[in-house]
């Protein structure tokens, strides 16, 4: 398994239980991207509305290519049911941004 490396940024709602975080993380061309979803879906400390943000969390994905020469992937959140709230599924991340589990 693999697991993207991503920050938690602020706690969004306590409903639905068992509360919404804001989680982001920036590709390998440095673009910013933010998921909502509840708190367990992310890896790492159990998160509060008054954990002190922001705080490391992995997410899980699949990695669908590995390009060797320039140390980037390209990973899938959607067999985890997950999306970007800008709806992407897919990102090309590089090679330390991952860690195995």
């Amino acid at each position: 398994m693999a697991f993207l490396r991503c920050e938690a940024v602020r706690w969004v709602d306590d409903e639905p239980q068992p509360g919404l975080v804001e989680v982001r993380f920036a590709d390998a061309h440095q673009q910013q991207w933010a998921f909502v979803d509840k708190w367990p879906i992310f890896t790492g400390d159990d998160l509060t509305p008054d954990s002190d943000y922001p705080v490391e969390v992995g997410l899980l994905c699949d990695i669908l290519t590995a390009d060797t020469t320039t140390d980037r992937l390209t990973i899938s959140v959607a067999p985890w049911g997950l999306e970007s709230l800008d709806g992407r599924v897919e990102f090309e991340v590089r090679v330390d941004q991952l860690t195995m589990g």
